[in-house]
């Protein structure tokens, strides 16, 4: 299985950006795909989370901030990101992993802290006018 992510790139302050991570090798049906990021400096944090069985999404309240949708389109097997009104604080490089149902579904936690057990390559993202 391999997760390949786009859409990064340089925006200014309270622009848009739409990453996507497309999933090859199985059906997107198989994982819950999450978002993560890890800024300049710092350790990588869960950003959001879809079940594309039944589109349940999962957020970061605190990172997020209300700006962010996870969506999924299964017939293309990707899963998206789209960001509104950026702040340099959300500079940095974007990954999305996947993690298997019976583990994603087997959880009472938040699906943002369990082990992933596929990851793409990542894409940056630089918020800066």
């Amino acid at each position: 299985v391999q997760l390949v992510e786009s859409g990064g790139g340089l925006v200014q302050p309270g622009g848009s950006l739409t990453l996507s991570c497309t999933v090859h090798g199985s059906a997107l049906d198989n994982y819950a795909i999450s978002w993560f990021r890890q800024a300049p400096g710092e350790g990588r944090k869960g950003v959001a989370c879809i079940n594309p069985i039944d589109s349940r999404r999962y957020y970061a309240d605190s990172l997020v901030k209300g700006r962010f949708t996870i969506s999924s389109d299964r017939a293309e097997n990707r899963v998206y990101l789209r960001m509104v009104s950026l702040e340099p604080d959300a500079t940095a490089i974007y990954y999305c992993a996947a993690v298997r149902q019976d583990v994603f579904r087997a959880t009472s936690s938040s699906p943002l802290i369990l082990n992933y057990d596929y990851w793409g390559q990542g894409t940056e993202v630089t918020v800066s006018s």
